[in-house]
Parts: C-alpha cells; structure tokens; sequence
C-alpha cells in the first residue's frame, strides 16, 4: 500500500519528470531538423517550452526544488533552446547556399562552405555560457541579465513557424539569406551572454503595479497578432527587449 511518505516522495520527482519530457522534445526536434523538417522540429520545441514552464510551476506548486532538478533543467535547456535550433539555422543555411546537407566533414567538403555551416555552433556555446552565468548569480530572480536561451529558441523557430504558415517576401529574402541568417546567429547567440537587463515573465502577483512591463509587453504582442496574424511570431522577442527596457526605464 502506498504510505503516506511514498506519496510526498514521489512527488519530488514530478518536476524532474517534466524536465525530462523537455529534453526528450529537444531530442525529438533534432532528428526532425537533421532529416530537413524545420516546422516540426520548431513545434517540438515550442512543446519543450510549455515543458519548461511546467517542470518550474510544478516545483513550486509541491515544493519539490533540488539541486538534480535544477542541473537537470540547465541541461535540458541546452538541448531543446541551444543544440536544436543552432540545428535548425544549419539547415537554413544549407537551403539558403542550395546544398546538400553534409553531416560528415572530410578533406573534401571542409572548405570555405564547410566552415559557414559550423557558424552555427556560437549558439549552443553562447546558450551554455548563458545557463551557467543563471545558475550561479542569486540576482536573476525577478529580471534577467541576458537574453534568456528559450526566449533565444522562440527567435529562432518564429521565423520557421510565420515563414510556413504566414509566407512573406521579407520572411522570404531572410530565409535564403546566409549573410542575415548568420548575422541573426551572432546577435541572438550574443545577447544570450550580453548583461542587458531583461524581464524576467515569473511574477508573484497580478497587479498591474510592478507588472507594468509584463502588461506592456501582453498588449503589445496581441496587438501585433491582431493585425498580422501568425505572421507576427518573429516580433515576439523584440517586443520583449522593447518591452523589458521601457519597464526599466520608467522605474
């Protein structure tokens, strides 16, 4: 029979369970971006997301915090918002300079292409800089410093996700871009490790005092739905750093 003191044990596990369904999302969306489905992949780390917000709310919900659930997080994290979508950008890359996809570099393919489609790996890199700096400073718990690694993922899968379902010839010129798509890398990939000031979504009430950029950045991003549509998904994150530095400055 289960006891009493089983129940609340098993409950410490709960969180960790939810963290574990992130990274297998993140695992699943490699595969899919290593065999060229992007849009799949991106669902599946928009589904790693809704993980991470469940592994956090859990934990707080049953007090269940630990130290393995907090390393598990971080490396689930790297995963899902650092490894596969610097995957995805590869295979952006790939379609952008009409190549083959060579998952294998020699003598032969590691030349001046070769070396561009490595480029991609500053995101991973920036995005484990950016869960260790989190991990280790006590004052990023109501604002972060840096551009969190799921707000760098959702960058990157807003472009796949309007390009596909809302297709534009701005979305269009990005996408076939090597040059923009690079230079976007760098500049998500950098802000991750930058220690620009950003709002931190977590929030211990629902007043619109001390929650001004959080509603700031609601009806901004609804507004932007509104009148574009699902087209509007690759403004998210900007609106966010707009947002973030408004709140800030009006404080």
């Amino acid at each position: 029979m289960l006891t009493f003191h089983d129940s609340e044990k098993m409950k410490k596990h709960i969180p960790n369970l939810i963290t574990s369904l992130n990274l297998v999302s993140g695992f699943v969306a490699i595969i899919y971006a290593l065999n060229g489905n992007i849009v799949t992949a991106s669902w599946l780390i928009l589904a790693a997301m809704i993980f991470d917000f469940c592994d956090g709310l859990s934990a707080r919900a049953l007090k269940a915090y630990s130290s393995i659930g907090k390393e598990l997080d971080s490396l689930a994290d790297e995963v899902s918002f650092g490894v596969a979508p610097a995957i995805i950008i590869y295979q952006l890359i790939i379609r952008s300079m009409m190549l083959n996809a060579p998952m294998i570099f020699n003598s032969d393919t590691f030349n001046g292409s070769g070396m561009i489609l490595l480029l991609p790996v500053i995101m991973p890199i920036c995005g484990a800089l950016r869960l260790a700096k989190f991990n280790t400073d006590e004052t990023q718990t109501t604002s972060f410093k840096g551009l969190p690694i799921p707000a760098n993922a959702l960058a990157v899968i807003s472009i796949v996700i309007a390009w596909h379902y809302a297709p534009s010839k701005i979305l269009a010129s990005f996408i076939h871009s090597n040059i923009a798509l690079l230079i976007f890398t760098f500049v998500t990939s950098l802000l991750m490790v930058t220690r620009l000031p950003l709002l931190s979504l977590k929030t211990s009430h629902l007043r619109f005092k001390g929650n001004e950029g959080r509603y700031l950045m609601i009806v901004l991003v609804v507004a932007t739905f509104a009148v574009f549509g699902i087209g509007a998904a690759p403004l998210i994150i900007p609106l966010y750093i707009i947002a973030s530095l408004i709140s800030l400055a009006i404080k």
